[in-house]
């Protein structure tokens, strides 16, 4: 394993410019200089600036972003943990459910960023803005016939998948909630994707703070009512959730609206448009089935485990969550990848949109890979990738 590290990070610190410092304990100026203005969402051009340094600027806010996703689900469960392994047990039981809501929202969010990147790297904003509108009310259609066919059976679904009948007192409207507020994903996930696609990762990045930060300020509000919240147990944590998404989402809605990004969406944009909507759901097909395959063999793994208890999907519960937390940044590097791709195929740049390919692989390589060398130690030279 010491090997493969030490082998690991030479190839990726190799500079493509003849000016890339490794020295151990120097962090190059830079570097520092391109962090700062991957979070502040500086703009460039993901078509002629420097390819590596063009990934990392959408790498890095799209890092953060799914890092925040992950905290989403790990506050959810901290403050349910306190009321014992039933109520953890219903979020588990719950989650397995949304998760064929994920599915469908990350897949469609694949067709939304390779079309936006499309448009955008075209130089065609406003083709942009359409698939944007499109992808709103496609989100908000699927979310609507999820809803209605969803939250009434929530006790009978809990059941479906091995709930104890306490775990059904307890969690039923934890559920239904959850369910019936599912539109709060499926627009969050996809306006992000819209985000992305543009290359305005730093405003998705904002969006999931703003969430998040309203998700654990609420959460013990409601679960424990604490001050003026009532107490709602295990379903304040489904409330809390959906209020901070729902914010998420207007706020998007509104930063779009105005034209804060590269994209500005306006009502011309929303009527329904039979051909854009097969554009995001063709090239959404595959990606959805290939997350699919992953998801559905969670749910029969839930399914299995209900069997022996709440104390033991609650430990799976926490475990998995845990889990995420550590996995999900990893979709920032495959997202970043993704937008590059379809930007510079959009400028008919098929090469570069290779290289973009190849050069977020190694910086996914050493940011993610298990035990790597310290940053310091790894410069990555993007000043002519």
């Amino acid at each position: 394993m010491s090997d493969a590290r030490a082998g690991a990070c030479p190839a990726v610190a190799v500079a493509e410019s003849p000016h890339a410092t490794a020295k151990a304990g120097y962090t190059s100026p830079l570097m520092l200089r391109t962090l700062r203005d991957a979070l502040r969402g500086t703009k460039i051009d993901y078509t002629t600036a420097p390819v590596g340094r063009a990934v990392i600027m959408l790498a890095v806010p799209m890092v953060v972003e799914m890092g925040m996703e992950s905290i989403f689900a790990v506050a959810d469960v901290f403050w349910v943990s306190h009321l014992g392994a039933d109520a953890v047990a219903t979020v588990g039981l719950t989650e397995s459910m949304m998760t064929l809501i994920y599915t469908a929202a990350m897949g469609l969010s694949i067709g939304a960023t390779a079309l936006v990147a499309r448009r955008i790297g075209e130089g065609n904003p406003d083709g942009a803005a359409h698939v944007a509108g499109q992808s709103v009310v496609l989100g908000l259609a699927i979310s609507a016939a999820i809803a209605v066919f969803g939250a009434p059976y929530a006790p009978r679904l809990l059941r479906l998948m091995g709930a104890t009948d306490a775990v059904v007192d307890t969690g039923s409207g934890f559920t239904r909630v959850m369910l019936g507020g599912n539109a709060t994903v499926l627009l969050l996930f996809m306006l992000n994707a819209v985000f992305r696609g543009a290359g305005d990762a730093a405003i998705a990045m904002r969006v999931l703070m703003l969430g998040n930060a309203l998700n654990i300020v609420l959460g013990p509000c409601f679960i424990f009512g604490l001050g003026p919240f009532p107490e709602l147990g295990v379903t304040g944590a489904a409330v809390a959730t959906n209020i901070g998404r729902g914010t998420a989402v207007l706020f998007q809605l509104a930063t779009l609206a105005r034209g804060h990004g590269r994209v500005r969406l306006r009502w011309r944009d929303l009527p329904i448009d039979v051909g854009a909507m097969t554009s995001v759901l063709r090239l959404s097909g595959l990606g959805t089935f290939q997350i699919l395959i992953g998801t559905a063999s969670y749910i029969g793994l839930v399914r299995i485990l209900s069997a022996f208890g709440s104390a033991a999907l609650a430990g799976y519960t926490i475990g998995i969550r845990l889990i995420l937390f550590a996995l999900l940044p990893a979709w920032g590097i495959s997202n970043a990848a993704a937008t590059m791709v379809g930007q510079n195929l959009g400028a008919k740049s098929p090469e570069r949109a290779e290289r973009a390919v190849w050069t977020a692989a190694r910086y996914g390589m050493v940011c993610f890979g298990a035990d790597v060398n310290p940053p310091s130690q790894c410069m990555i030279s993007f000043e002519s990738a």
